[in-house]
């Protein structure tokens, strides 16, 4: 799970065909559409691909992820050790005292809600199309042009794969502060960059026994936290409330550039949004939820949060399963990473990416505070809010799921660049941050140009919807049809 207040606030050929990955034209209306809730294609084993092709021309990505394996990966993804420090962004978005707990629960709960639909609207599309995210923007921008959003995943991915194992590293050294720091991070990036290499693989492990024990371990900790007396809350009201729900909305919404990366492989159109929208929604309210009567124990001190969890019964045991379990997060940004680079690489064999980018995030980890990142990269996030209604526009509204090109030459639709560019802007206007000069510049535009953005507008639901009507203006004005007549001559 990713934070906005830590992390960023806020990725498929037709499953019937047998063309090479990112290198050949995509199949026709009927292809892309026929059986919709079923992947047609038939694939071999896991056992038999030895996983994933080493390169986007190597093949078809095989589908062997069925419902229970996606709802382990997505549940195992929206938990983190983060979310229960992390929660005072939903219990006190504006400061103390804060919302009511009913309207800081309701706040969590429609932020998942809203925010993961947008994850399972890209799982959808990656699971018809058979790509991963990255090189479904082909379809949107051209083949040259998605170059533009994959350097920032790049930025972002890596970034967060390296706050991963940071993270992880300090929940281990909260078990054993005995044992010195760096052979901590060495081991967790070794481990990451393994569990990559074999991405699929560890996703059915995931499914088999992480999740189980993640599941039994939130429900003794919430049992034993709810025994006893929590604090009187102090705050009240609806302050703050969209601006708690936006937070949320940010932090699921960061996943869409994954949920393509991994639906690709699902069985099925339905395994792919039924796994991302359940299992991610149900854990994410689950563990924001127990983070909030954490925080209260703690008296609304999040560096005392993990101190409570080790000391109920048998809490440096769940803590251990937490922290073993944070290690997913880690190796599903590598991979994610590695198949964003192939869009711009097809033919390098993943799995020396991945093992450059688990040495790359290991030294990043010992040498860097990425801490002091965090609200650099929060900015690089925000960019896919608005990237995502661009998207779900073109695919979903204007029917380009009928023709999306994703070769490699798919031509070049820079007016996708502005509709996208637009929201960006609409976003930083709304919410400028706390980037330096940077929040500043922004900050400064909207007082020349008369705007004062109130704290009940949502910042993502602002950028998503200029967006979106950008995106509609564009291809209303013929502005997109050069792309979608040649996409649609193809093949």
């Amino acid at each position: 799970m990713r934070h906005p207040a830590h992390r960023r606030p806020a990725r498929a050929a037709s499953p019937g065909s047998a063309r090479q990955e990112g290198s050949t034209p995509v199949s026709t209306a009927s292809a892309a559409t026929q059986n919709e809730g079923t992947a047609t294609r038939r694939t071999p084993d896991v056992d038999d691909l030895h996983d994933v092709p080493t390169t986007l021309e190597g093949g078809p990505a095989p589908r062997n992820l069925g419902l229970l394996d996606q709802l382990g990966m997505w549940g195992n993804l929206g938990m983190s050790l983060l979310a229960f420090a992390g929660a005072i962004v939903v219990l006190q978005p504006l400061g103390e005292p804060g919302m009511g707990m009913g309207q800081a629960v309701l706040a969590l709960v429609v932020g998942t809600l809203v925010g993961t639909a947008g994850v399972s609207a890209m799982a959808l599309a990656s699971s018809q199309q058979g790509q991963p995210a990255m090189v479904m923007l082909r379809g949107l921008f051209g083949g040259r042009l998605s170059y533009v959003p994959t350097v920032f995943n790049m930025i972002q991915l890596l970034g967060w794969g390296t706050f991963e194992i940071v993270t992880t590293t300090m929940a281990a050294r909260t078990l054993w502060p005995e044992l010195p720091r760096w052979p901590i991070v060495v081991v967790i990036g070794a481990v990451t960059t393994l569990l990559a290499l074999y991405p699929l693989r560890w996703v059915k492990v995931l499914r088999k026994y992480v999740t189980v024990a993640v599941i039994v371990t939130l429900i003794y900790l919430a049992s034993q936290l709810l025994t006893r007396d929590v604090p009187a809350h102090a705050g009240h009201g609806w302050g703050g409330w969209m601006v708690a729900v936006d937070a949320i909305i940010a932090l699921s919404v960061s996943w869409v550039p994954v949920a393509g990366d991994y639906a690709r492989h699902s069985t099925s159109h339905r395994a792919a949004v039924l796994g991302s929208y359940l299992g991610y929604c149900v854990t994410q309210i689950a563990v924001y939820s127990i983070g909030i009567i954490t925080l209260l124990l703690a008296g609304g001190n999040g560096d005392a949060v993990f101190s409570i969890f080790l000391g109920v019964a048998g809490g440096s045991l769940c803590f251990l399963v937490l922290t073993l379990r944070e290690i997913d997060q880690c190796f599903v940004d590598v991979y994610s990473t590695t198949v964003s680079l192939q869009n711009i690489a097809p033919r390098l064999d993943r799995r020396l990416i991945s093992i450059a980018l688990g040495v790359t995030s290991t030294v990043l980890a010992l040498a860097v505070d990425i801490y002091g990142f965090a609200h650099f990269l929060a900015l690089i996030g925000s960019v896919f809010v608005p990237l995502l209604g661009v998207f779900l526009v073109d695919y979903y509204l204007f029917g380009g799921r009928h023709r999306w090109n994703t070769t490699v030459d798919a031509p070049s639709r820079p007016l996708m660049l502005v509709a996208w560019a637009a929201g960006f802007v609409a976003y930083e206007l709304v919410a400028p941050g706390t980037l330096g000069a940077w929040s500043d510049m922004w900050r400064s535009i909207g007082e020349a140009i008369g705007l004062s953005a109130p704290t009940w507008l949502s910042a993502s639901l602002v950028a998503f919807g200029v967006a979106a009507l950008a995106t509609i203006v564009v291809e209303i004005s013929g502005g997109g049809a050069a792309g979608a007549r040649s996409r649609s001559t193809r093949g």
